[in-house]
């Protein structure tokens, strides 16, 4: 563990933290995600403009509510997600988690690599094979090199996608009368408030768990919310806008396919390459995160295997494997909730300092609670993801201090007898 610089296994020191500027760089590269243009392009043209503003100001608030408390717990610990769970999973049980987080995460950076290579086969006419290599070579190196190269990526690509999506975006919205044109447009298959909340909150809200996979390098937790909710307020909210915009005007939600029908080829090249790069690359950071928590081997040689995998299956995984995908997203936010559950209501913003050692092996309160939260994303009418978040969080609290006051009361009870 000596030579893992991206510290897998232990919480980040201090002399290894960030500005802020560092970290919100690499949140908005984060955030910079084309599902959430796919889900703009959704709203925008099933919402007036005045209610797609709402909608994405309310899920954005929410969203940077529950990634912003995460934030703040890595900050404080220093520690990534898959290290988190174990306070409430216990050691073995964080396996389960980080098998989930880390399984998704190297499947969707496969999804990812075929997004990027079948549209720029199209408009090149170079071979899928060559684009799917050089995409994955680029992308696990980027991963491999750890947050360093995160945030120089980051600091690269999220104004160039500003920029070059904006222009693009200002001439989609000129094509319908501008601004006016916008706010006049009426859907003609409208969506409810509850689908259009469900949409753009379950866009994000699984890969939103991974927040302390990158902001443990925080150097404060003030400067981790901070990031993190600039991030979702600027970052995702900008990414539907873009999906919304292009859908209204052209049909495409996605900025490059945008693009690409204003013959813009180049820039929609760069567009959709630094965008997937971006999301791609932390996602392959995570799950090597997540699967050295449970080997034990550091991160940087799991990237690599990682990367390979996704690589090698991608085009499968885009034909095979993204509804599966989605299926399993919806077990990820109890992860989330139940980490904010464990740090805020049941230990009162105070953890002990990590030792590998001293975790139970199982939490079954915790498993059973995670358990629920996915039924209830699953079955319960209503938002998914705000579903799982608040019925695993109140049903972990909820059975930790019933057992708590049952083993008070065990104690007592052996108290007296001895006595």
């Amino acid at each position: 563990m000596t030579n893992d610089k991206e510290f897998s296994l232990g919480p980040v020191p201090a002399a290894n933290r960030q500005k802020l500027m560092h970290t919100l760089a690499v949140m908005l590269g984060f955030t910079f995600f084309s599902a959430s243009m796919m889900a703009g392009g959704t709203l925008g043209t099933g919402l007036t403009f005045s209610q797609f503003i709402l909608i994405v100001m309310l899920s954005n608030l929410l969203l940077g509510l529950y990634t912003g408390g995460l934030a703040v717990i890595a900050s404080r610990t220093g520690l990534s997600t898959h290290l988190l769970t174990r306070y409430a999973f216990g050691q073995k049980g964080s396996y389960l988690t980080s098998l989930l987080l880390g399984g998704t995460q190297v499947g969707w950076f496969g999804v990812g690599i075929a997004m990027f290579a079948l549209p720029v086969e199209k408009a090149t006419g170079i071979p899928v094979p060559y684009l799917i290599a050089a995409a994955g070579i680029l992308m696990t190196s980027s991963a491999f090199f750890g947050i360093k190269a995160l945030t120089a990526l980051s600091i690269v690509a999220v104004p160039a996608i500003a920029v070059l999506g904006s222009i693009s975006v200002y001439r989609a919205a000129s094509d319908i009368g501008g601004l006016g044109g916008l706010f006049d447009f009426q859907p003609q298959d409208a969506l409810s408030f509850t689908a259009a909340l469900t949409i753009c909150v379950g866009s994000f809200i699984s890969g939103g768990t991974l927040t302390p996979d990158f902001t443990r390098f925080a150097s404060g937790p003030r400067k981790a919310f901070l990031a993190t909710l600039i991030a979702f307020f600027l970052g995702n909210s900008l990414m539907f806008l873009f999906g919304a915009v292009g859908a209204i005007s052209t049909g495409f939600s996605d900025i490059s396919d945008v693009m690409l029908a204003q013959g813009l080829i180049i820039p929609a090249i760069v567009i959709l390459g630094l965008n997937i790069w971006t999301t791609n690359d932390n996602a392959l950071y995570a799950s090597g995160l997540g699967f050295s928590n449970i080997t034990k081997i550091p991160k940087n040689k799991l990237v690599i295997i990682n990367g390979i995998v996704g690589t090698a299956l991608s085009i499968w995984l885009y034909n095979n494997f993204i509804g599966f995908l989605t299926f399993l997203g919806s077990a990820i936010p109890s992860i989330g909730a139940i980490i904010l559950a464990d740090y805020f209501l049941v230990n009162r913003r105070k953890y002990d300092r990590f030792d590998p050692g001293s975790f139970k092996q199982v939490n079954v309160v915790a498993i059973a609670a995670w358990a629920a939260g996915f039924a209830a994303a699953r079955l319960v009418p209503g938002i998914p993801p705000l579903n799982a978040v608040v019925v695993s969080a109140a049903l972990y609290v909820v059975l930790t201090k019933l057992l708590d006051r049952s083993d008070s009361r065990q104690q007592t009870s052996e108290t007296i007898l001895e006595g």
